[in-house]
């Protein structure tokens, strides 16, 4: 084995026990917090929250939303993957935090719109990640992964679990899957980050907020798509 696929295993072996980790009390208060903070956020923002996501799930499964240039070629090694990936994420980050600053700065106008653009960007990214470790986004059973992705990111601890088990098990559980339940996917989201976008409604703090749970929630999604592609490539490899 050669020392790079060493220490991925090792690294996907720690990032696989973080995320079926316990929540602890900490995560737990936030939880109860959060659904309490839940019941006071306007309308409008639940409205543009589940509007939003309906929106990118459907078109996500069509595939008619997102083109990417092209797939890097089989014989590129995974650490040429991976550190291309790295590189993309630098860039999808520096825009998800310019984008989050300039919307949160205008109040709750404004910060209600970063919500479909921080969706867009999240999503474009996830394309290209596709794109980078070779798969076809043009098919219908990688989309279907792409969703994945974004759930194992930002979901529950139940779902995460959940999720990360189908992730792992890809090629047997793909076909068990029909189109992804939009309702459910939203919930979990909502959920997760519910608190943030609330804070970045607020005049004043708005903007640091934003630009600050943009950066953090690429940086997440970075992790999750880089380890779900390598647990696949490394099956393969099996």
């Amino acid at each position: 084995m050669d020392t790079y696929r060493w220490r991925v295993e090792e690294e996907l072996f720690l990032w696989k026990r973080k995320m079926t980790k316990r929540t602890g009390l900490i995560g737990r208060t936030s939880k109860n917090i959060q659904t309490k903070i839940n019941g006071i956020i306007p309308e409008k923002v639940h409205q543009v929250m589940t509007e939003s996501i309906k929106t990118m799930v459907k078109a996500t499964l069509v595939g008619s939303n997102i083109k990417i240039k092209k797939r890097l070629p089989l014989e590129h090694s995974l650490q040429e993957r991976d550190d291309l990936l790295k590189e993309k994420l630098t860039t999808f980050r520096k825009t998800a935090v310019v984008e989050g600053a300039g919307t949160g700065a205008g109040g709750i106008f404004l910060g209600l719109a970063d919500f479909p653009l921080l969706l867009s960007i999240k999503m474009k990214f996830l394309f290209e990640a596709a794109g980078v470790y070779g798969f076809d986004t043009d098919e219908y059973e990688e989309r279907l992964f792409i969703l994945h992705i974004f759930l194992l990111a930002f979901s529950s601890e139940e779902k995460r679990k959940e999720t990360l088990e189908i992730i792992e098990n890809w090629e047997q559980q793909k076909h068990l899957i029909g189109e992804m339940d939009w309702r459910d996917f939203q919930q979990e989201y909502r959920d997760y980050i519910d608190l943030v976008k609330m804070f970045q409604l607020v005049p004043g703090i708005g903007a640091m907020v934003g630009a600050v749970a943009n950066y953090n929630l690429l940086d997440q999604l970075g992790e999750t798509a880089m380890n779900s592609y390598r647990l696949r490539l490394l099956s393969k490899d099996a």
